[in-house]
């Protein structure tokens, strides 16, 4: 396309749109993760001498054309909705533009990073809310797809809620607080799972979580109670025991109910192992006496939402609005805001999607300048910064849009000005298709 575009002369400017256009099964809302990410790409795109030679040896691409590539960058405008944000269905988590090859160029990899970590900033931000105030750590990295994906992973997650991750890349690039636990291999390299506790607890004494499944979890617990019992006499406290297996309801209050006889209620439960926020909600819901969550791959797959319909639309070309008429896969022309308005209350009550030209119904715009000449004009976000905006955007939206199941669906409307273009731009295609 850019080269085509290269030949013909069309070099004008077009703002692509991009947003998503259905929720993935059960989500309310979405949060916004990656925008700062994609930002950062942008400022990075060219071409190199050697990705230039691999482009000449595929044989596709005109001499002239790879010439035009030498001194490619960037230079378009971005405006964004904040990292962290609270979004929902056709809301604009950024629009892009600039000269239409650059502004095409961008799609994949600004989709790339938003799309992805906003499915497991939304995964997250739901876990969280299904623990009710119950810490929860990200323990994703093994099977998240890539190491670049449990990086990520740890700061959505981190940025939607979750106190710690198991990453300790992640902790060090993110700034995040890092945690672990022993693994079943640890207890097996002992001859006796007590010897594994003691061993552990000596090299952990302010920190020790041990692992009561590996052979048998309530033989576990009364092992542990023993080591507990020794540490006290030295001065020192079991932090707490992890379950990662069986049926943590009942697990939990056998184990729970060892701990608070032998006078250990100060030793907290964990648990781990398939967990998401359906079966976090349950064990909520139903009393579970489990302190902390630990959660890994039904989180860092986002696995009963591994994907959610982002599209990357151009609105406008040369001035011109354009859309599509696609069936099921309209697109609404020209550049955007976004106004969301609250109500006496505080909470948010509505969103309207506007012309950006507009001077806007009333209510707080969403989309601000991130970018001018393909440089950014705001510093990212802190991830403190972004996970505070998640918090105040999950306690002002309302409950029945953040039901873990069939919530009800936000209400966007758009404005009468974008709805007179719209209807203009469609009348004109339609005559057009029809001559």
């Amino acid at each position: 396309m850019a080269q085509s575009y290269f030949a013909e002369g069309i070099s004008g400017e077009a703002t692509f749109s991009m947003y998503v256009r259905e929720y993935p099964p059960d989500r309310g809302y979405l949060v916004a993760a990656g925008v700062d990410d994609a930002l950062d790409c942008l400022e990075a795109l060219s071409f190199d001498a050697d990705s230039i030679d691999y482009l000449r040896s595929t044989g596709i691409f005109t001499t002239d054309f790879l010439y035009s590539l030498r001194d490619f960058r960037f230079t378009g405008s971005v405006r964004a909705i904040p990292e962290g944000s609270l979004f929902f269905t056709d809301e604009p988590v950024l629009e892009i533009t600039g000269p239409i090859i650059a502004a095409q160029l961008a799609e994949t990899i600004v989709m790339n990073q938003v799309q992805y970590q906003t499915l497991l900033a939304t995964k997250s931000a739901r876990c969280v809310q299904a623990a009710q105030g119950r810490p929860i750590a990200d323990f994703a990295a093994r099977r998240t797809h890539g190491t670049e994906a449990s990086l990520k992973m740890a700061r959505a997650s981190y940025m939607a809620g979750f106190g710690a991750t198991s990453n300790v890349l992640a902790a060090r690039r993110y700034g995040i607080p890092p945690t672990g636990t022993m693994a079943h291999s640890y207890v097996t390299s002992f001859d006796a799972e007590i010897d594994a506790f003691r061993a552990y607890s000596r090299m952990f004494p302010d920190r020790s979580i041990l692992l009561l499944d590996t052979y048998d979890t309530v033989n576990g617990a009364h092992a542990a109670v023993k080591v507990a019992r020794e540490m006290e006499a030295d001065g020192q406290r079991l932090t707490g025991v992890r379950l990662d297996s069986g049926d943590f309801d009942a697990l939990s209050r056998q184990v729970r109910r060892i701990l608070d006889d032998a006078g250990l209620d100060y030793v907290r439960l964990v648990a781990s192992g398939g967990l998401d926020e359906y079966r976090i909600e349950s064990l909520v819901t139903a009393g579970a006496p489990i302190d902390m969550f630990g959660v890994g791959t039904r989180v860092g797959v986002s696995a009963d939402a591994p994907s959610c319909d982002m599209v990357y639309k151009m609105v406008s070309y040369d001035v011109r609005p354009v859309m599509k008429l696609s069936e099921g896969k309209e697109s609404l022309p020209g550049a955007k805001q976004v106004f969301r308005r609250f109500d006496r209350q505080g909470m948010m009550s509505g969103d309207v999607i506007s012309l950006e030209a507009e001077t806007g119904p009333p209510g707080e715009p969403l989309l601000a300048p991130a970018m001018r000449d393909g440089r950014r004009t705001t510093p990212p976000s802190s991830i403190g910064d972004a996970r505070q905006r998640v918090a105040d955007g999950l306690s002002w939206l309302p409950e029945e849009h953040r039901r873990l199941r069939q919530p009800n669906h936000f209400p966007v409307s758009i404005s009468e000005d974008l709805e007179r273009l719209e209807s203009q731009i469609r009348g004109r295609l339609t005559a057009a298709l029809s001559l």
